[in-house]
């Protein structure tokens, strides 16, 4: 119980991250896409680092999550940042929600009720992976990351960066979504490290610096994302390809078993309704249309 506590709380940190990371990048002139500089501007803003401080403590709280529980329970459970994103965001720029968008939601936690009920993971082997399962998933988990990127940065820069670009601002949160879930995996490793040799180990050992580099580039792939256009076209990218990763290092890499036979069946069904809400979801117009309008003093 403690572990969903945990991932919801994380969800709910992580939402409030994203809100506040965009509410700084909208203001950032467009010439700054993928260029260094644009952190260094955003460090300038008080708004973007109380966003910050949410990445740290949403990231503590999956931290612990993951040293209590699977990745394949604990990162479908980060899908709930999903809707707390969205409705925190039409709260912040001044939109009223419908109907629509709560059903949504509700559909949304059902889907994902369903989906861990149904497939039931139970724990793995993650301290007994065998460096070339790392590397080979490591590389599919990068080619990924890659071709995310490519086909986001190939899409139209936008002037305005209120209106911003949908197919950038989703591509770049799909590459983040990729390197969140492998700094996921990282984040699991490290925590098993902790459990067998303490403090001292972790620090000696590989993982912790995979995750920090791959941390790190995962944060500057979500600013390009925030800044590149809307948080209804970044965040439903963003927030299901990071758990879609994680399940699959989980069950792939990690040998984290899950339920077959009809029970895999009424868990496809229940991802089916998960994603159709997300698309629900991300198509508002109540969400979308506030998104674009100037804030007061602002």
């Amino acid at each position: 119980m403690l572990t969903y506590l945990l991932s919801v709380l994380a969800a709910c940190a992580n939402a409030i991250s994203s809100v506040l990371q965009r509410k700084a990048n909208r203001e950032m002139p467009p010439e700054l896409a993928l260029r260094p500089k644009l952190i260094g501007e955003l460090l300038r803003q008080p708004v973007w680092l109380a966003g910050l401080a949410g990445v740290v403590v949403g990231f503590l709280l999956q931290a612990a999550a993951l040293g209590r529980g699977e990745l394949s329970v604990v990162e479908p459970i980060l899908v709930c940042e999903l809707p707390l994103t969205l409705f925190l965001a039409a709260r912040v720029f001044r939109a009223p929600l419908r109907p629509r968008e709560a059903g949504a939601a509700l559909g949304m936690a059902a889907g994902l009720a369903g989906l861990l009920f149904f497939l039931a993971p139970s724990a793995g082997h993650a301290q007994e992976v065998p460096w070339y399962e790392w590397l080979l998933a490591g590389a599919a988990t990068m080619v990924a990351t890659a071709a995310a990127f490519e086909w986001a940065r190939r899409g139209r820069v936008a002037r305005d960066q209120r209106e911003g670009s949908a197919r950038r601002a989703a591509g770049f949160g799909m590459a983040a979504g990729c390197q969140f879930g492998l700094t996921a995996a990282f984040i699991k490793a490290v925590t098993v490290r902790f459990g067998e040799a303490g403090i001292a180990g972790v620090f000696t050992g590989w993982e912790l610096y995979c995750m920090i580099v791959c941390g790190a580039l995962a944060m500057f792939l979500l600013q390009s994302a925030m800044h590149a256009g809307r948080l209804v076209a970044a965040q439903p990218a963003l927030t299901l390809t990071d758990p879609l990763v994680s399940v699959l290092w989980g069950v792939t890499v990690f040998g984290e078993m899950v339920r077959g036979g009809l029970y895999l069946l009424f868990a496809a069904a229940s991802g089916l309704l998960l994603a159709a809400c997300v698309v629900i979801l991300s198509r508002s117009p109540a969400i979308g249309e506030a998104e674009t309008r100037p804030l007061r003093g602002g």
